[in-house]
């Protein structure tokens, strides 16, 4: 079987499946297969070494990646079509200490292509009224748990005749209607770099990309003390320990209180028909818990 033909059946069967990473990892003597999909990882094909090593090379080549380069970490990236709609691939490759390579394969979709169910549709509504006050909504759970689908659902609903900008590292999901911007810090394209291009836009909505360190929450929260309506993610383990969280990334108690209107907690909990469906526990004006933060800090 060619090389091309094998790839375009592995990545067609990912997205019949909607899974969102492919992983090729080394084990003992061979490669392994595996897919994550909604929360579970699927076993899918082990392959000999000479093989897999045909299937890192043809990634790399159409990923525009290095052939050569076998340990250090590389990033590229593919425009796929299935069935004449447009997926764009992510690759990431690095070598273990055993000069094994591994890959991982992220498979963006459009918000069009994006499923997710709720337990009640009436919470994703109710987050309308709350949107309407500005700041931040700050959507919050494990890795996997549909955060960042749930924040574009959230802005396709406000975003109607709006202008709605992301700013993503890196892009998760591609809708056509917002302006999408992608960090690149090599490009001298960071956070606070876009944010300041951004602001220059005037959206009436921002979607902030994942707050994982200091550099992103400062920037989430300053375009939120602008005034805009500020959507963003981050890891947690529960609803309450949210602002905690964002208080130990070193920004101000005071900012804090401002500039977050309502914490979103997401989780995926299994509904009557054994599916995996989402839950969300919504704090509205959460600066109330902030006493409880100031008692520990």
């Amino acid at each position: 079987m060619k090389m091309m033909d094998y790839f375009q059946i592995l990545i067609n069967h990912a997205i019949e499946i909607k899974a969102n990473d492919i992983y090729i990892f080394p084990n003992s003597e061979n490669f392994a297969i595996k897919m994550h999909s909604n929360l579970e990882i699927i076993d899918y094909e082990i392959l000999k070494n000479d093989f897999a090593d045909k299937l890192f090379n043809y990634c790399k080549y159409i990923s525009s990646m290095s052939i050569s380069e076998k340990r250090r970490p590389q990033l590229g990236s593919y425009l796929y079509q299935h069935n004449n709609i447009n997926y764009y691939l992510r690759f990431s490759s690095v070598g273990n200490f055993d000069n094994k390579e591994s890959m991982v394969i992220r498979i963006i979709y459009s918000i069009n292509d994006q499923s997710i169910k709720y337990i009640d549709n009436n919470q994703l509504l109710s987050l309308e009224k709350n949107a309407h006050k500005g700041g931040m909504i700050l959507f919050a759970g494990t890795t996997g748990s549909g955060k960042t689908t749930s924040v574009y659902k959230l802005a396709n609903m406000l975003g109607r005749n709006k202008v709605v900008m992301s700013i993503e590292d890196p892009v998760e999901i591609v809708n056509e209607s917002f302006l999408q911007l992608q960090v690149n810090d090599n490009a001298g394209m960071g956070y606070n770099e876009l944010i300041k291009v951004g602001l220059r836009h005037r959206p009436d909505i921002f979607i902030i990309g994942e707050i994982r360190d200091n550099r992103t929450a400062s920037a989430a929260i300053r375009a939120a003390l602008s005034g805009h309506l500020v959507l963003s993610t981050i890891h947690a383990n529960n609803a309450e320990s949210v602002l905690n969280r964002i208080h130990q990334l070193d920004i101000n108690l005071s900012d804090i209180e401002q500039s977050i209107n309502t914490i979103v907690y997401q989780q995926l909990v299994k509904d009557n028909s054994y599916n995996n469906s989402a839950s969300l526990t919504i704090i509205e004006n959460p600066s109330k818990k902030m006493e409880k933060i100031n008692d520990i800090f």
